[in-house]
């Protein structure tokens, strides 16, 4: 036997002996997922000890260095755990957004002191991170940013506003862009890491058409911020900013995973033949090319992860998988309503589950401006893959 088919046996019999049953069911709502952090809430105890047995193996970050609390594995090795996991039907034991964010941007940027503080917490769940990116001048063109941060010796004050912080008012850490040079809009910005607690961060939540969201504005009155956050050369975080939105929207493009097949939903919901097929044949027809692309882009998305991580992905590629991503995640909830028919309008019962998922269907319309918007994507596209004259 040779060592990648010990480690795929020794892989799946840890997995089977260590995953808890209620880990293995698919994801139904955002109660199923483990964010992690100073308040983490759990739904069910065997989603800490899920987290526990995996972080204790430093398998939330499996490709990682040891040092820093990940599992050392190789990319063939990361691969057969994955594959494993999805075997087994594992859920995710954290599903953290900067564990594919700012884990890799540390791993580059930070500094030894940084990265010894931060990734072993990262990879634990023990700190549950926000984005200070867009502002309200500042949305597409986040390089016109206006918030500030003034050097005071051993330390920054910063002040200003951002806006669209998905959950600013659970996160215990934020990674935010300031402007450090007034006089040169790319090269005067600089990337800082702060604790939400420090004195002169405040947020107000935003709500949403789907009635309740993750949004929020957070507000930086003075806050003080050790030099020693700053990750990166001062003044050169618009190359941070950049090399973590490639992971972003790569993070992004994997809306769907790790829930229940469209078509097995659907079937719940319609009804099946005889035959065992869903009984609506122009329903099954639009679910069935769905999962043609949905397949397709997976294995677009596999080979995507291995470039990005022998260093061989070109840069713009990761706009090609947010745009796809996102187009795909709302076309999957699309259906789920159109499967659902009348019932799909129910807002507040509980037969909906409060409206699940209408307020999910909803929520996918956010798709396509977090991250870079739809538009920004494809102009990125046509300009620098398509190299489209005017573009």
């Amino acid at each position: 036997m040779n060592n990648v088919e010990k480690f795929r046996q020794e892989t799946r019999a840890w997995l089977d002996a260590n995953c808890p049953p209620e880990m293995r069911q698919p994801v139904r709502s955002e109660d199923d997922l483990v964010l992690g952090g100073r308040r983490a809430v759990y739904k069910d105890p065997a989603q800490k000890l899920w987290l526990d047995r995996m972080a204790e193996k430093g398998w939330t970050a499996p490709d990682w260095p040891r040092s820093y609390g990940g599992g050392g594995l190789s990319p063939e090795e990361t691969k057969i755990l994955q594959s494993e996991m999805s075997r087994l039907g594992c859920r995710d034991p954290l599903s953290s957004f900067s564990l594919s964010t700012l884990g890799p941007t540390l791993l580059r940027y930070g500094t030894e002191e940084q990265k010894r503080e931060h990734l072993p917490k990262l990879v634990r769940g023990e700190i549950f991170w926000c984005q200070g990116y867009s502002e309200p001048g500042a949305g597409s063109d986040l390089a016109s940013l206006a918030t500030r941060a003034e050097d005071h010796g051993d330390h920054f004050l910063v002040s200003g506003q951002k806006i669209w912080t998905s959950d600013a008012d659970k996160a215990d850490w934020i990674y935010c862009l300031v402007r450090t040079d007034a006089s040169n809009k790319h090269n005067g910005i600089s990337f800082l890491l702060f604790d939400m607690e420090t004195p002169g961060v405040s947020t107000k939540p935003i709500k949403l058409i789907a009635g309740h969201s993750p949004f929020c504005e957070t507000f930086f009155d003075n806050v003080k911020v050790p030099k020693k956050n700053l990750v990166g050369e001062l003044n050169k975080g618009w190359d941070v900013a950049k090399y973590l939105l490639s992971h972003e929207r790569e993070s992004l493009s994997d809306l769907g995973a790790g829930q229940l097949s469209l078509g097995e939903m659907a079937k719940r919901i319609v009804g099946v033949e005889p035959n065992g097929r869903l009984d609506d044949p122009v329903l099954r027809a639009r679910i069935a090319l769905f999962e043609v692309r949905d397949l397709a882009f997976r294995a677009m998305s596999e080979r995507f992860v291995d470039e990005l991580k022998y260093e061989r992905a070109r840069p713009e590629q990761a706009s090609v998988m947010k745009y796809l991503g996102t187009e795909l995640n709302k076309q999957r909830h699309e259906l789920m309503m159109d499967a659902e028919g009348s019932d799909a309008l129910e807002w507040e019962s509980e037969r909906s589950r409060g409206g699940a998922n209408a307020r999910a269907w909803l929520r996918t319309k956010a798709n396509s401006i977090e991250g870079g918007t739809s538009e920004v994507q494809l102009n990125i596209i046509a300009k620098r893959i398509l190299q489209l004259p005017g573009a």
